[in-house]
């Protein structure tokens, strides 16, 4: 059976904001941007992909998963460069914590609990 991947599409109201936002307080680093009309970065092994959107709308109803290894050390680095929820226990187990983009969407950072 072939292996699949996926690497998320956000939408991007301003894609020059969105890429400085993910690569000077997220800590990404951006692999490729052609001009306004789409933009990869990349930490780790996550990839997220932008695309221009004029619809705030669209943004603010999208949203990407991400899982951590260490959520506690990622809450650390974020805290204070960006607006951050707190870290919550979920009802499967994981943690999770969560933040908006500034086009608006969600990306939710998930740490899975090991016995």
């Amino acid at each position: 059976m072939s292996s699949w991947e996926s690497v998320p599409v956000l939408a991007a109201l301003n894609m020059n904001e969105m890429i400085r936002f993910y690569t000077e307080k997220l800590g990404f680093v951006c692999d490729s941007q052609f001009g306004a009309q789409y933009g990869i970065v990349s930490r780790g092994n996550a990839e997220l992909h932008f695309w221009p959107c004029s619809d705030k709308h669209i943004a603010e109803n999208t949203s990407c998963y991400i899982y951590v290894d260490n959520i506690q050390e990622v809450f650390d680095e974020l805290n204070g460069k960006v607006e951050i929820s707190d870290i919550k226990e979920t009802s499967w187990g994981g943690l999770e914590m969560h933040l908006f983009d500034p086009s608006g969407n969600l990306l939710k950072f998930g740490q899975v609990l090991t016995d």
